[in-house]
């Protein structure tokens, strides 16, 4: 057999279960990502705390990103999660800047998972769940994927299980935001940030591990979804 056949063959028995398993692993960055993401907001928030000045917690904040930053890149690893980290906190410096509120650097954030929560159960509601495009992703067609009903069905579920940590943080951090409890808002921000979405990522995982779903059930067939052929 070929090595073409072997890794068709190998293809054909691939589950949706274990693609998206995948893909979701890679997209939370692992331990390091997550710790990444949350350090630059814990050293503002703590910053703020302390010395309730501004300019200094944003310092304080931007300045950890860009040691995590340096440090990744001496490594000569992915700075990915990093710089989305520092564009994160960089947004949020110009909200509060421009305001003068400290509260204000938390509105992006805000603003984000409300949008993120709507586009996603626009997405949904048109049977087009944003979780399907990591199928695509994967088999090379971003749209192949919408011919398999069971392939549908799941990637909506999914998507729905991203859906709720960006609802929980609007309905917990806006509240919060309009009360101007800038310590409760940095300290809900970690603690809904990545611990929750690591729980939502685990109920993906125990709703993945109880399918099997072929992502093709033939070479031909795995074929055909790649070359989105009828």
């Amino acid at each position: 057999m070929t090595e073409a056949a072997i890794n068709a063959d190998e293809k054909a028995r691939q589950t949706v279960e274990a693609v998206v398993r995948e893909q979701l692993s890679k997209a939370l960055g692992g331990v390091r990502g997550t710790i990444e993401g949350a350090v630059p907001t814990i050293a503002f928030t703590l910053g703020w705390m302390i010395t309730h000045n501004l300019r200094l917690s944003i310092v304080a904040g931007v300045g950890t990103a860009l040691i995590l930053l340096a440090v990744r890149i001496s490594q000569k690893s992915t700075p990915q999660f990093v710089l989305n980290s520092l564009v994160g906190i960089g947004i949020a410096a110009v909200f509060a800047l421009r305001s003068g509120k400290a509260g204000d650097a938390f509105l992006p954030g805000i603003y984000y998972n409300a949008a993120y929560a709507v586009g996603m159960t626009i997405s949904i509601l048109v049977r087009w769940p944003v979780v399907g495009f990591i199928i695509g992703s994967v088999t090379g067609d971003p749209t192949a994927w919408r011919k398999d009903p069971a392939i549908v069905r799941l990637c909506s579920k999914l998507t729905w299980l991203m859906i709720i940590p960006c609802a929980v943080r609007v309905a917990v951090q806006y509240p919060l935001y309009l009360a101007d409890h800038v310590g409760w808002l940095g300290t809900s921000k970690i603690v809904l940030g990545w611990p929750l979405q690591v729980a939502s990522f685990a109920a993906m995982i125990w709703v993945l591990t109880r399918g099997r779903t072929p992502l093709a059930e033939s070479p031909a067939e795995t074929a055909e979804k790649l070359t989105g052929e009828d």
